[in-house]
Parts: structure tokens; C-alpha cells; sequence
């Protein structure tokens, strides 16, 4: 048996993980990383303290909070802030995961001295044929996770459980309420956990360190103005509710050129593409992709896009194009693409950019 450092967010899912441990017989610690506070004190959705102590209490395990608010700010909000005032659509939780949350809890496990650390999320860790580690999709794919994990390195995957990869997320409730945890029926989370009321558009006006760009125009494909918007932190590419124009048609957000302050409009066919750049690769069930290598696999480029099937080739230093059969919608830069082979195994993934 080892010991474990389970990461305790205050939510059902890593509560039910700190429990099943326990029940194996591993002599499991909890933690909750403090990663940002809200204006008037309160807890972000991922570190809600109180409902964690008392989930720790009720397993029957010793309960830690460590801060990371200055790490959080460093390497989340911040970058967070600079992409949405270039134009792009980034994912927080990808780089939190990697930078903040993992790093943390593998200090606090040497520290402790323990053997491992431990998640609530849907994924399976796996160590593949080549001595690589990645993970396996959940067994219940509406709640997979896998996505979320994609640029955690090979050492950080080899120190971690993750019990309920399993397990659908009815079975985690019920498992809850019968071991009596306080938090079995709390709701989950949806939005991003530092974005506590309002957009993200007020987030970054509040937080901005430097001033932001003012209104400036729609245009379409062709370079023609066809109204003024309100600031491209206001929009993302696909988005079409709350434009504010009258063209006659559906109007979509195709593409956003901060350079010249303008977000580019067009009809839903011109959202369509069946090609997609990335950088900023990380891989982890393959070392490398060789050069004139096209390797076949099912990507999908955005964290609720179902995957269509594709080829990844290397395209670059640090950058790979992903060739779909079928054309994929809105393919935001900024936003993660990962790709998985036959297995359901994470291959690897990067961010979306315009090349």
C-alpha cells in the first residue's frame, strides 16, 4: 500500500477518489491547493475549503490547504488576460493543471513523503508497450476528462492515480452518499473557476494591467465594414448571439485580427476548415512525430467537440497539422486540439493557431 496526496477540490468526484483510496488500504492525505480569491474573499469553485475539510473529516484523513494564489496568477490569470486581448481563446485549466495544480501536489508528496498523488478526474492513467505513460478516455465518455490533461508531462502521469476512470458519475454520487460524504448531491462546476459572476469580457476589463483596445469595426472576408463592435475581448470565433447586427443573414465570428482592432463576420459554411495548426506540442504516447510521418487518430478541438477522425503530421519546429476527413467547425486559435489513437489513449495535443 502507498501514500497517496489526493487533491481535494471540495466537489464530489475528488472526495469519492480520497475515499476509494482509503478503502484499498493506502494511507491517503488530503489537499487543497488555494489558487484564487474572488473581491470579496470568497473561494474559487476549484478550492472550496470548507466543503473539502469536511469531506476529509468524514473519510477520516488528515487535510492540508496550501497556497498558490501567486503561482495561479502567475501562470493562469495573467497569460489567461494577454490571449483574450490578442484575439484568441485560450483554456486556463490545461496550463493550471501542469503549472499549478500537479506541480504543487508532487512537492507537497516529496515533502510528505509519498508515493503518489491523486485526482477526482474521469481518465485512466496508463503505461503503454513503450515504457510511455498517457491516459485512457473514461469509461463513461460523457464525462471524460482526458482532454483537460493533455500537457502533463511523463513524469508528472507516472506519480498519479486516478481512481474513478472507471466509473460514471451516478455510481461516484451513490458511492457518496452511502459512505456518508456531505458534498455526494452538490452540483458540479461548468465555468472556469477564477470567472465567479459575470463574463469573462468584465474579468479581464477588471483585471487588465494595461489598457485595453475600445470598439472597433466588423468587417467581412472581403475587408467591408459592416458595423461596430464593443472590443474583441467580447468575442470568440464561431460566436453568434450578441453581435448586434442586422445583415440579413446569421452573422458568425470567423476570425479576430487585434493588430487592426476588427473581428472578422461571416456565414456558418465559412466557419468550416479541414485543416488545423498547433503549437506549444506536448506528446506523451509517442516520444516525437518523425519527419514525413503521418500518423492517423481522432482529434477533437475543443473540449466538448465529439473528434473526427484525422492525420497529424509535423509541420514545423513545434508545430503540427491536423488533416480531418470531415471539415470541423470554428476551430478557435487559442483553444487546445488533442489527438487519441484506436485505443482511446491521449497521443498528445497543442494550441490552436492561425499558422
Amino acid at each position: 500500500m502507498a501514500r497517496v496526496v489526493v487533491g481535494i477540490s471540495g466537489g464530489v468526484d475528488s472526495a469519492v477518489a480520497a475515499y476509494l483510496l482509503k478503502l484499498a488500504g493506502h494511507d491517503v492525505i488530503g489537499v487543497t491547493l488555494r489558487t484564487w480569491l474572488s473581491a470579496d474573499g470568497t473561494d474559487s469553485r476549484c478550492c472550496e475549503i470548507d466543503d473539502a475539510r469536511m469531506a476529509a473529516w468524514k473519510i477520516g484523513i488528515p487535510y492540508y490547504v496550501w497556497n498558490c494564489v501567486s503561482e495561479f496568477e502567475k501562470n493562469v490569470e495573467k497569460p489567461f488576460i494577454r490571449e483574450y486581448i490578442s484575439g484568441r481563446t485560450p483554456n486556463p485549466c490545461t496550463v493550471c493543471n501542469r503549472l499549478v495544480k500537479w506541480d504543487r501536489m508532487l512537492s507537497t508528496a516529496r515533502t510528505m513523503q509519498a508515493d503518489y498523488v491523486a485526482t477526482g478526474h474521469y481518465a485512466s492513467v496508463v503505461k503503454l508497450e513503450n515504457g510511455r505513460y498517457t491516459f485512457r478516455k473514461a469509461a463513461h465518455i460523457r464525462k471524460d476528462q482526458t482532454y483537460m490533461l493533455y500537457r502533463l508531462s511523463q513524469e508528472q502521469i507516472a506519480a498519479t492515480l486516478m481512481p474513478l476512470g472507471e466509473l460514471s458519475k451516478d455510481e461516484v454520487r451513490e458511492i457518496a452518499r452511502k459512505a456518508g460524504i456531505p458534498v455526494a448531491n452538490k452540483p458540479d462546476s461548468q465555468e472556469i473557476c477564477f470567472v465567479s459572476e459575470g463574463s469573462y469580457a468584465e474579468f479581464i476589463e477588471d483585471n487588465s494591467p494595461e489598457p485595453l483596445q475600445g470598439p472597433g469595426n466588423f468587417v467581412d472576408e472581403a475587408g467591408n465594414i459592416l458595423g461596430r463592435h464593443k472590443g474583441i475581448i467580447h468575442y470568440t470565433v464561431g460566436q453568434r448571439k450578441g453581435l448586434g447586427l442586422a445583415l440579413g443573414h446569421p452573422a458568425y465570428v470567423k476570425r479576430i485580427n487585434a493588430a487592426a482592432n476588427e473581428v472578422v463576420i461571416s456565414e456558418e459554411e465559412g466557419l468550416y476548415t479541414d485543416t488545423v495548426y498547433c503549437r506549444d506540442i506536448n506528446l506523451l504516447s509517442i516520444e516525437a512525430l518523425g519527419e514525413g510521418e503521418a500518423l492517423p487518430c481522432t482529434a477533437k478541438i475543443r473540449y466538448q467537440h465529439p473528434g473526427e477522425k484525422a492525420v497529424i503530421e509535423k509541420a514545423g519546429e513545434d508545430l503540427i497539422r491536423i488533416s480531418f476527413e470531415k471539415p470541423v467547425r470554428a476551430a478557435a486559435p487559442g483553444q487546445s486540439a488533442v489527438f487519441y489513437d484506436a485505443d482511446d489513449c491521449l497521443i498528445g495535443g497543442g494550441v490552436i493557431t492561425e499558422k
